[in-house]
């Protein structure tokens, strides 16, 4: 049986206000389905490094970020990477996160799964 979840711009303004709330940046930067679109999370410390994350759900019905792994890092790669899959779902929302250390990332990834 399938759990009911949060809808996914329930969700997205969650994480937004939290992140801004520590002083951080959250923004989204293209907007999908507001119950059922997936989410893919652009996650950068202090502006660097931006990490890809997508939200997967499980064969237990739970739901769990997963890295996504770009054969080329950097923001070139990950901005490609985004608007290839924009183009194929258009329901897709993308959310970006510039947060002040790696465990502050970590930390709101494990919060919201």
């Amino acid at each position: 049986m399938i759990e009911p979840r949060l809808a996914s711009g329930v969700l997205i303004s969650a994480i937004k206000r939290m992140v801004e709330a520590e002083g951080d940046f959250a923004t989204v930067l293209k907007k999908g389905d507001a119950v059922s679109g997936a989410i893919l999370l652009i996650g950068q410390v202090r502006g660097a490094n931006p990490q890809l994350y997508e939200r997967y759900p499980s064969f237990d019905g739970q739901t769990s970020w997963q890295m996504v792994d770009l054969k080329e890092p950097g923001e070139i790669a990950v901005q490609e990477y985004w608007q290839k899959r924009c183009a194929r779902d258009p329901d897709l929302w993308v959310f970006e996160l510039d947060v002040a250390s790696a465990a502050r990332l970590d930390g709101l990834l494990a919060m919201f799964i």
